[in-house]
């Protein structure tokens, strides 16, 4: 899968800022490595014998296809202008009320569904081969959806939008016929971006549109869809084997929506989320400010994501807590200041409030003979110290003529370094600093930032490698590290293997990772981590390393591959007993596949959605916000059985049975989310 560099925020005020200050000096770098978050390449593992049968766990007790309010539409007044093709009327409530049945329906059996939700284009021979669907009877369509596909005239979703609207484009062509969504061509069990067009045509169509619109404009959109209807059923379904779909105007007004039905307006009239329909946006940004908010690292300095009201201004105000006198924004674009630059800012913070910026992480590389870089990095970090703690004798050297900056007593200054997640960028600055104020090696403070600050942090292999290089250094010029012998300091092994990344804290006591995190069976009991549950990806561990975690604390799951046909369903269950033990024995559980980002992230999203109560697109944000740079990937199938599952979470707890979101709209709402760091 491509990847692509997630675009640095520019910091905007909503209040007068500080005034800018001149650019740090430059020095010898290179940009920083793409991406800064990405999808991994997640290896689909062997297809299923040819012969082979697999016989789906769910109950298959759904009648063929689930009841709706819209069929049969003889209750309905019909508007269209000729004989055909038929265009039904329908009111706000009354469309309030087919979504709301429609939630309530049970999806169908996967076994029903899959492959054709994989999409199988008669020309793409790589799925068609895959899937072992050679036979035309295999890729006939399903008989047994039947779903709702609201479409707002015009297409523009930035305002007056109802729950799961989507544009005219994204499902009809100009000459009026659904779009033929399967790719031709390549292989994919992650085709998100097809089902709202898949699926339209098995749906009834509700087209509205924002209030002063032109009705004759919308009738002639509708009279588009019904035809294209007619012309589906004729090539799929000739033989009338299944109840007709339908196409609806909606005949209220927009301000009707609002007074009468807000539960289903995404987005006002004048543009503005209502926060009465989950956004998958909106939620995967309050879940990583929420696991990444600002926290105290050491005496006086703060680690944590940008303020919003600098991202986004005129949208929300300045927060009382974000007092900070110097703002360090890490960033992609910026070099290590200089001294002269720092004795700029350091005078200027008497006037008020100042801002700068400093390296990304990952964008820093080990110096080749000129130690410059290296000496102004150790003087930022120094000069960040004594702001902070003043009270401490400060000597910063002089270089090259610069003039040195000398501390007088003063009041402690409160740093705050910053990015947009709270983690991306800021992640080798941090480390560096908490390395120096604290006194300690690398690795202690990885482990220290981690486990007793409870921070969440990303780092490069880059950072691993300037972060050793420099420690020494660092170390050295640490007011509290006086005693440290570094010439005799090693790493020890567990933080020689690590990438820079720890396994994903997802819960306390449930981690999420990859295969080269469970091979470092050191790392993990650093971490706390005392069991390990291994999806379809069994540990290379040495028999000593077994017999001292205990069989006990070792699971394996061997029959589920990345596939997109392997059911995830009937593992759930004991997956979660497992990781219940560790909660009850007060140990953590780290939850591993091949890359950490499709059936373990799975297994981890069906836990948050039992242990919080939350719908599948809530936990699957909350999850995928705490996976960090890493994007979750869970495949087609096994989202469609995590949204079974939910289904499954509401009857244990008796309650009724209602998605928040319907699979098209999740399908679309992943793909958006994705759209960013994919090319092609």
């Amino acid at each position: 899968m491509a990847t692509v560099l997630v675009q640095q925020h520019t910091l905007h005020h909503s209040t007068p800022p500080p005034s800018p200050l001149p650019a740090a000096l430059n020095v010898n770098r290179r940009p920083s490595p793409v991406p800064n978050k990405h999808i991994p390449v997640c290896p689909t593992g062997p297809s299923p014998a040819e012969n082979s049968t697999l016989e789906s766990t769910i109950p298959k007790s759904f009648p063929e296809q689930p009841s709706s309010l819209l069929y049969p539409p003889d209750p309905y007044v019909r508007i269209s202008r000729g004989p055909s093709p038929a265009v039904f009327a329908i009111d706000a409530e009354t469309l309030a009320a087919a979504l709301s049945h429609a939630a309530s329906q049970p999806m169908a059996d996967p076994a029903q569904m899959f492959p054709w939700l994989h999409g199988l284009h008669p020309d793409n021979h790589l799925q068609l081969g895959f899937f072992s669907t050679r036979k035309r009877a295999s890729r006939r369509t399903p008989r047994c959806y039947r779903g709702i596909t609201v479409v707002k005239l015009g297409g523009d979703l930035s305002k007056a939008r109802i729950k799961g609207a989507v544009c005219p484009s994204e499902v009809i062509s100009p000459s009026s016929r659904f779009l033929l969504a399967d790719p031709p061509e390549g292989f994919s069990v992650r085709n998100f971006q097809i089902q709202t067009a898949k699926l339209a045509a098995m749906s009834d169509i509700v087209i509205y549109a924002e209030d002063g619109t032109s009705k004759s404009e919308l009738l002639a959109l509708a009279e588009d869809f019904s035809l294209a209807q007619q012309a589906w059923r004729m090539k799929h379904d000739s033989a009338q084997e299944r109840p007709t779909y339908n196409t609806f105007v909606v005949t209220s007004s927009f301000a009707e929506f609002e007074k009468k039905c807000p539960n289903i307006v995404a987005i006002d009239a004048k543009g503005q989320a209502t926060g009465q329909v989950m956004d998958f946006f909106q939620w995967e940004r309050s879940e990583m400010c929420s696991m990444s908010r600002a926290s105290e690292i050491s005496a006086n300095v703060w680690l944590g994501p940008t303020p919003d009201y600098l991202l986004r201004p005129g949208l929300c105000e300045p927060s009382k807590e974000d007092d900070y006198d110097l703002w360090i924004e890490a960033s992609d674009l910026a070099s290590i200041p200089g001294p002269r630059f720092l004795g700029m800012v350091d005078k200027q913070l008497e006037e008020g409030p100042q801002r700068m910026e400093f390296p990304s992480s990952g964008s820093i590389v080990l110096p080749s003979g000129n130690t410059r870089e290296v000496e102004d990095l150790v003087n930022t970090i120094r000069w960040i110290y004594y702001l902070a703690n003043p009270d401490e004798p400060a000597e910063i050297p002089d270089h090259e003529g610069d003039t040195a900056i000398a501390h007088t007593e003063r009041k402690p200054r409160k740093v705050f370094i910053h990015c947009a997640d709270g983690y991306t960028e800021s992640s080798l600055l941090a480390v560096a600093y908490f390395m120096f104020a604290e006194g300690v090696p690398a690795h202690e403070a990885w482990l220290r930032l981690h486990c007793e600050k409870k921070r969440n942090f990303f780092a490069y292999p880059t950072d691993v490698a300037f972060l050793s290089h420099i420690q020494s250094r660092l170390l050295e010029e640490s007011p509290v590290s006086h005693s440290v012998d570094t010439s005799s300091m090693w790493d020890p092994q567990w933080f020689l293997k690590i990438d820079g990344s720890l396994p994903s804290r997802i819960l306390p006591y449930l981690y999420l990772g990859n295969l080269h995190h469970a091979n470092n069976p050191e790392l993990l009991t650093e971490l706390g981590i005392k069991r390990v549950l291994s999806i379809g990806e069994p540990v290379s561990w040495s028999d000593e390393e077994r017999a001292a975690w205990g069989n006990d604390n070792l699971m394996y799951i061997h029959n589920v591959q990345d596939n997109g046909i392997d059911p995830l369903w009937p593992e759930i269950d004991r997956c979660l007993e497992f990781i219940e033990q560790g909660k009850h024995d007060g140990c953590a559980t780290l939850v591993h596949c091949r890359v950490g980002v499709s059936r373990s992230a799975s297994i981890c999203i069906a836990e948050v959605m039992a242990t919080k109560g939350l719908s599948f697109p809530r936990a699957y944000c909350f999850v995928r916000a705490r996976r960090l740079n890493v994007i979750i990937q869970p495949h087609l199938r096994f989202v469609y059985e995590l949204l079974q599952w939910e289904e499954l979470q509401m009857k244990k707890r008796n309650v009724s049975m209602k998605r928040e979101l319907e699979w098209s709209n999740v399908a679309r709402e992943i793909a958006l989310l994705n759209k960013p760091y994919s090319r092609g």
